[in-house]
């Protein structure tokens, strides 16, 4: 990992920061998308469509083109529901990072530099839901710069930070399809402890599932 630095957050690095939380998140779309066409439900109305179209019109175009059409508004739905998620993140913590996380006792937000250039990050705060632990966000890391060890480095970083704060764990959420970053986390030693949907409509009719995992750095250490 030459060349690379983990440091706090400065105001400067704001918009590569959104920039690259804009694309990490956008990469998950056809993978979101090919888990959507996976679910039996999906499936199913697929088939029924196909077979009453082509029952009624005796014909293989009419439904060729009518499930191409669902498909394709299908995948806009993904798209959409994505954009939604990187909109309101934008307007949230990621709008004053500064004052989310650097203003704010026991929390923090790191970039990682490679030759002056900001390639990574995460943050971490104190869990909402998980009274006791500190919660690890925002995790990035440029597609040009992976499989460099940036992404441990920076689970280090949190972790070591969680420990000299006196917190006993990190958690964190991760999605279905994020199964490259599912790897990392096992990895690091976190285990996963919970799963749900995300209850959105289309979420649940997609069975989008968050997964939730825990780092334990008591039995760690």
């Amino acid at each position: 990992m030459a060349n690379i630095q983990i440091r706090k957050f400065r105001d400067e690095d704001a918009e590569t920061v959104k920039e690259m939380f804009t694309l990490g998140m956008s990469e998950h779309v056809p993978s979101s998308f090919m888990h959507l066409l996976k679910q039996p439900p999906t499936q199913m109305v697929l088939m029924c469509m196909f077979c009453a179209l082509l029952t009624s019109s005796k014909s293989f175009l009419l439904p060729i083109l009518a499930v191409t059409l669902l498909l394709a508004a299908a995948r806009q739905t993904v798209v959409y529901m994505f954009n939604k998620y990187i909109d309101t993140s934008l307007k949230k913590d990621l709008n004053n990072i500064t004052e989310t996380y650097l203003k704010k006792k026991d929390s923090c937000f790191w970039v990682a530099e490679s030759d002056g250039r900001v390639v990574g990050s995460v943050a971490c705060l104190p869990a909402e839901k998980e009274l006791g632990c500190l919660e690890l966000k925002r995790m990035s890391v440029r597609r040009s710069h992976r499989g460099m060890g940036i992404a441990k480095a920076l689970c280090r970083t949190v972790a070591d930070f969680t420990r000299d704060r006196g917190y006993p764990a990190v958690i964190l959420y991760t999605s279905v399809v994020q199964t490259d970053a599912q790897k990392l986390y096992e990895h690091m030693g976190y285990e996963k402890i919970r799963e749900f949907v995300v209850p959105e409509l289309f979420a649940k009719i997609m069975n989008f599932t968050l997964f939730e995992y825990k780092l334990d750095l008591q039995r760690r250490d």
